[in-house]
């Protein structure tokens, strides 16, 4: 999930480490996006362009996350001989009407010979779309502040609401010198929002942090 891993990445990583990325690549399928769509597991493998079309919001979702940190983005749909021309043509204007990229991988069939549209489509992209890349909060922004940023630019939420305890924690945190650490947070990784069983893009929801660690060594503070 890119709100999760690549968030991490570009916003604590690569800010540590002084990185810049010139382009990101998010792995999609079209199982996958049915699912999202509502589709159970045991019909994933027949056609279903209207789940399809339901679910992709959640493609669109990481790709406008990724967008958000100025990094160009391509689409790599890991394509499998149970899903139709219709359902990867769905994908591909998908993506294109998102000003991103798209190249299906059959690597899992084809070995290396199933990566090279996808290797041509990273090399176009890094000949003639520059990165702006930019984390999406600064480190001197408040520690809530930065909880909040992440959960509403990156999850959606429209709200976010702190457990008994909590906001004494973080300001606590804040006077101690611990406030221009950087924030991970420890969610489920089956929804943009803290319930594993709500699919597709969810918007507008409460977003509650019950719980602070300090890292100290990692130097991050995680909201869980």
């Amino acid at each position: 999930g890119a709100d999760l891993g690549a968030e991490k990445f570009l916003d604590i990583k690569c800010r540590i480490a002084g990185l810049k990325p010139d382009a990101t690549v998010i792995v999609a399928s079209i199982q996958a996006l049915k699912y999202n769509g509502g589709v159970v597991k045991a019909d994933l493998k027949q056609e279903n362009l209207e789940a399809l079309k339901k679910g992709i919001v959640n493609l669109g979702k990481h790709i406008e996350n990724m967008q958000k940190f100025g990094v160009p983005t391509v689409v790599a749909l890991n394509s499998f001989i149970t899903e139709t021309e219709a359902e990867a043509q769905i994908v591909e204007d998908y993506c294109r009407d998102l000003g991103c990229e798209f190249a299906k991988a059959t690597v899992w069939a084809d070995g290396g010979a199933g990566g090279e549209e996808l290797a041509k489509k990273v090399l176009k992209t890094l000949e003639t779309k520059e990165s702006h890349y930019h984390p999406i909060y600064e480190l001197d922004l408040p520690l809530m502040d930065k909880i909040r940023t992440i959960a509403k630019e990156v999850y959606g939420a429209g709200s976010v609401s702190f457990g008994a305890g909590v906001e004494k924690q973080l300001r606590t945190l804040q006077e101690q010198g611990f406030g221009n650490l950087p924030v991970c947070i420890a969610k489920t990784q089956y929804s943009f929002s803290a319930d594993p069983k709500i699919y597709g893009a969810v918007n507008n929801f409460e977003f509650h942090i019950k719980d602070i660690v300090v890292n100290n060594g990692a130097e991050m503070i995680v909201a869980i």
